[in-house]
């Protein structure tokens, strides 16, 4: 695999959408397809995640997305402490495709299940492939270590939508 890249699709007052586009993916394991609906150790094989934090507060969400269609959402009082299942109103929304070298994930959070807005987040991905080698992608990483929790990594900026 070769890289990486996540941008917002779009954005409105029902759906966030998020596009994750792989490059060199021949190689990426993707778990079996399942029921749409939560269940937690996605990060465990190929992920897409999506961490929001409000300004000036300790406490942040998680929202993971499989290609299986197994979605997670988790609030977090401070850095790794507390994670308790975050109230989602719908299932979240996840397709994966793949054509030659490169795969696409989409997937879409409901609006309704985000922090108040606006907010830093993170995008990050793991990517398993062909006999378990794991790369750990995002926007940044601060430390020798991945660390999708780590504050530092919070660079982008994530606004309400203008025209809701």
């Amino acid at each position: 695999m070769s890289g990486v890249t996540v941008g917002i699709l779009s954005h409105d007052r029902n759906w966030l959408g998020l596009r994750w586009t792989i490059t060199g993916a021949q190689e990426v394991m993707v778990p079996r397809f399942r029921k749409r609906g939560r269940a937690d150790g996605l990060w465990q094989t190929t992920c897409f995640e999506m961490f929001v934090k409000p300004p000036g507060v300790p406490n942040y969400t998680e929202f993971n997305l499989s290609p299986s269609r197994q979605w997670a959402a988790y609030d977090f009082t401070d850095y790794r402490a507390g994670p308790m299942d975050r109230p989602v109103p719908r299932d979240m929304s996840a397709t994966y495709r793949r054509g030659g070298n490169t795969a696409i994930f989409d997937g879409y959070i409901p609006a309704a299940a985000l922090p108040e807005l606006p907010a830093a987040m993170a995008l990050t991905a793991v990517i398993e492939e062909t006999g378990g080698v794991k790369s750990y992608w995002s926007l940044r990483h601060s430390a020798a270590a991945p660390d999708f929790h780590d504050p530092a990594c919070f660079t982008a900026p994530l606004t309400a939508p203008e025209n809701p």
